[in-house]
């Protein structure tokens, strides 16, 4: 099997279990206990937070450990818009292809009286700080831009945003569950006031994650109840899953060079191998998007058959988000870009993974190439379009 979708969620490391086991067989009790051995797992879990929080270049008590990703981001959005609402503020900006975590979160902020800006996407997956810098008003509580896509990629001008929105005053939260262990991040320097990961992206174990908050800003509850993360998040922490977070952080940017020089390398290979086949795009911007994504479109290509017809293969890959696989809409994220429907629902995503051979992208490469030249010739789609019934959107 050939595993291409790590955008999904990744293997568990061989650190990352270390630093768990002894969670559940040494180190288990609760850390909110006050006996020594409770406070032996209170050790461990703040020794945990500290780590994280050198990986982010900020400080243990800005970091609170949630779910995932979704939970930071809903608590991220819910403490910027309880803040602004405190101030006469109910305007929020963010983008058209952002995660479902924060565009359903806004959805629900709508409801309750705020206004929410979208922006236009630019065809190459990019948005602009200027555009941000044009969109802030006088009411705007808070700005929100994800730091690489999660569908095609693309990694956002976070820095630049970040200091357009600190000029202006205004809240900025990134969402970045995608590029957490995959691309160098820094708080301070890339002026990001909130920011959320999730383990799972970067070969932790999965339903735990992190909400970074710049010192200052008080956190709204989500859930209630006992006085855990500084009484802004209820219930025991889950400290194995903390522990193995953590070790997996500092493994992934331990060799982030040399696995972002590899991957790019293998990257560009699978991106130059599709690009041969005709009536084929690629999604997102080719240099500025991350080291393991590649995403296409393929004209007449229904994205399920061709997921199908690839696991037959060997191959695990994906069509866009997993969050929304059970939907047989097209992706937001390829509308967003521009994609016509018909096209949007022949896309493909494969995330390559560190482990990955140049044998095993140039069997995908000739995998994919003959599937859909299979889909293809059973296409009436396409038989019409090489009869010029119907135009070729893609060239």
């Amino acid at each position: 099997m050939i595993y291409a979708d790590n955008a999904a969620t990744t293997k568990v490391s061989k650190t990352a279990l270390a630093a768990m086991l002894p969670c559940f067989e040494q180190v288990y009790g609760n850390p909110s206990s006050l006996y020594a051995f409770g406070q032996e797992a209170k050790e461990l879990l703040e020794d945990a937070r500290a780590r994280i929080a050198r990986c982010l270049n900020a400080d243990p008590k800005e970091i609170t450990f949630t779910s995932g990703g979704s939970e930071a981001d809903n608590q991220a959005l819910r403490t910027a818009a309880a803040l602004g609402a405190k101030k006469g503020k109910k305007h929020i900006i963010s983008t058209a292809f952002e995660h479902h975590a924060i565009l359903h979160t806004l959805d629900a902020l709508k409801k309750e009286g705020f206004e929410v800006t979208l922006l236009d996407v630019h065809e190459n997956g990019l948005v602009t700080a200027q555009q941000v810098a044009e969109a802030i008003r006088e009411d705007t509580a808070l700005v929100t831009v994800m730091f690489a896509n999660n569908e095609i990629g693309t990694i956002q001008p976070i820095a630049e945003i970040g200091a357009v929105c600190r000029e202006k005053g205004v809240l900025f939260h990134t969402d970045a569950v995608q590029p957490a262990g995959h691309l160098p991040i820094d708080v301070r320097a890339q002026n990001i006031d909130m920011l959320s990961i999730s383990g799972h992206k970067f070969h932790g174990p999965k339903g735990i994650g992190v909400l970074y908050a710049k010192k200052g800003i008080r956190l709204e509850n989500l859930i209630y109840g006992g006085a855990q993360e500084r009484n802004k998040r209820a219930g025991t922490e889950n400290l194995p899953a903390i522990a193995g977070m953590a070790a997996a952080l500092e493994e992934s940017l331990a060799h982030l060079d040399e696995t972002t020089a590899k991957l790019i390398r293998q990257r560009d290979m699978l991106i130059k191998g599709l690009s041969e086949i005709s009536h084929s795009v690629l999604n997102g911007d080719a240099e500025h998007r991350l080291p393991s994504n590649v995403n296409f479109c393929f004209e007449a290509i229904e994205g399920e058959s061709l997921l199908l017809l690839l696991d037959d293969k060997g191959i695990c890959a994906s069509s866009g988000s997993a969050c929304t696989s059970g939907s047989l809409d097209p992706s937001h994220v390829l509308l967003a870009i521009g994609r016509p429907h018909e096209v949007a629902h022949g896309s493909l995503r494969l995330s390559l993974g560190e482990d990955i051979t140049d044998d095993e992208v140039r069997y995908i490469i000739d995998a994919v190439k003959e599937v859909v030249d299979y889909l293809r010739n059973m296409s009436p789609v396409w038989r019409s379009l090489n009869e010029g019934r119907q135009q070729f959107v893609l060239p």
